[in-house]
């Protein structure tokens, strides 16, 4: 009987719809991956499921989970980033629902986003969850873990869970440590690839954003995603990133109270893309919110990876921010990593706009001119923006659609805005009496269900149809399509085309 079984549960048709079979990506599930190796660490004995790779049904994952014999099931849900933790939720309650209407008696905790923001909440309306935990879980999940029981007398001295007593009360513990920087080697000491999935050879059954790929199927997978960083020093409003610092009791955790980075050394990193490249996996994401931010932090990164002879090979990207990309010297950097590409969150053509729900420093930059500068160091630019945000309007959600027509970037996505579980947008939406979504499926950007956020001048309603309108005009644009076909081929614009035949339904624009 192993310690812990670390389950990642989704539904991807639910989530994503007709993009669920080819186009969605299927990443790693980084945090079951580094709890696994953490707790190995310690001397516990532990697997990983991972339904989402295998795509497997709902009844076959109570299958699977009831031929293995564990002490503790740990859901870990999360998405392809922190804020898709609360679409997943769909797929896990309703696993979670079903094995214990098979019977299973093995305990049941949840970890991830949407419980680190709504602990208690979320145990209210979910009986099949026994336990949750309250931040990124690390050291809770040790302590629990020595337990001989889990039940409300023995859960009553751990730090950093959400528990029912016993009568049936809800308990929120005081909050557990977080890792910080000087023990993340230690005390999170990689990730346990050996646990997953595959076909033919590691990591195969993942595959990347068809962008991420230079729009080349065959190049998608294998594919692994990996963190140098933690957290966030920053607190934009629509994102939840940082709820897992989450350091308090409070029943709605905001993200944007919870700020703070902590790093993992040059050293420590720089062995896992040794393992990945053993690995044969090419094909990477780095998933740090900040990668960018400290030089001091990616510079020996970037420089010890690019005398790498594998450097050459790696298709990877990582996310910036707009206003720490002005630098010749730091992009040609990155560049010799095997970075190939840098997602740029732009938001909004409305300077008003980006200022009202990005909090910290932002400056009042040239995009196009650190665009153009990123793109003449050979990194293409995946350009994201969000409509529907709180001082935006039909003409300057149109003015955001021109803005990005005229910097033509080979990568483009475009959200509604969405009061996601954790985010300042939640609190507004809630104390602004606006509609929020009744089911988690609805949280998911891609979604038939979906519900973003309206604000002042749009209605939910608008907001949808504007985006996913204006993903259809950009991508069929003459203009972007000849520029993908001069870099990456006519393959990669024939595979452009295919998705565009991929239509998402929605409720809202039905009824």
């Amino acid at each position: 009987m192993i310690d812990v079984l670390f389950v990642n549960p989704a539904e991807s048709t639910v989530l994503y719809q007709g993009l669920a079979a080819k186009y969605s990506a299927i990443e790693p599930p980084t945090w079951s991956l580094l709890l696994a190796q953490s707790c190995r660490s310690k001397g516990f004995e532990v697997s990983i499921f991972d339904p989402n790779a295998e795509r497997l049904d709902l009844e076959s994952q109570v299958q699977r989970i009831l031929e293995i014999e564990c002490r503790l099931l740990v859901f870990v849900v999360y998405g392809q980033n922190v804020n898709a933790g609360t679409a997943n939720m769909f797929g896990a309650t309703e696993l979670s629902k079903l094995l214990k209407l098979r019977g299973v008696r093995t305990p049941i905790a949840f970890l991830g986003s949407h419980m680190q923001a709504l602990p208690k909440v979320t145990l209210q309306n979910e009986s099949s969850i026994d336990f949750c935990f309250t931040n990124e879980g690390v050291y809770a999940l040790h302590e629990v873990l020595t337990l001989d029981q889990f039940n409300a007398q023995t859960l009553s001295n751990i730090k950093g869970i959400c528990f029912r007593d016993h009568t049936g009360a809800i308990v929120l513990n005081p909050s557990s440590q977080i890792v910080k920087t000087e023990n993340m080697d230690r005390d999170l000491p990689g990730y346990a690839w050996d646990l997953l999935p595959y076909k033919e050879k590691p990591l195969d059954l993942y595959r990347s954003p068809l962008w991420h790929a230079e729009y080349i199927e065959e190049d998608r997978s294998p594919y692994a995603a990996i963190q140098t960083s933690l957290g966030c020093n920053f607190g934009c409003s629509f994102c939840m990133i940082n709820i897992l610092n989450r350091n308090d009791e409070q029943e709605v955790g905001i993200a944007s109270s919870y700020r703070g980075m902590r790093f993992w050394s040059t050293e420590f990193i720089l062995r896992q893309f040794d393992i990945l490249n053993d690995l044969g996996v090419k094909t990477i994401k780095i998933t740090d919110e900040m990668f960018l931010l400290y030089k001091k932090h990616y510079q020996p990164l970037c420089e010890s990876l690019a005398k790498r002879s594998y450097s050459r090979d790696l298709k990877m990207w990582s996310y910036s921010r707009v206003d720490t990309v002005t630098s010749p010297e730091i992009l040609s950097t990155v560049r010799s990593a095997g970075i190939r590409w840098l997602a740029l969150g732009i938001e909004s053509a409305e300077k008003s706009v980006r200022l009202e729900v990005t909090k910290g420093k932002f400056e009042d930059l040239d995009i196009e001119r650190v665009v153009r500068q990123v793109e003449t160091q050979d990194i293409n630019v995946m350009a994201n923006y969000i409509v529907g945000l709180p001082g935006d309007t039909s003409s300057s959600m149109q003015r955001t659609l021109e803005f990005s027509k005229e910097l033509n970037t080979a990568g483009w996505n475009m959200y509604a805005a969405m009061a996601l579980p954790g985010s300042e947008l939640y609190k507004l939406a809630l104390d602004s009496n606006y509609d929020l979504p009744e089911q988690y499926g609805a949280f998911s950007f891609h979604s038939y269900d979906t519900l973003p956020l309206r604000n002042q001048q749009l209605t939910a309603k608008e907001i949808l149809a504007f985006r996913d309108k204006a993903f259809i005009e950009y991508h069929s644009n003459p203009k972007f399509q000849k520029m993908i076909e001069s870099k990456f081929g006519t393959e990669a614009v024939k595979n452009i085309k295919e998705n565009l035949k991929v239509q998402l339904r929605r409720r809202i624009l039905e009824e």
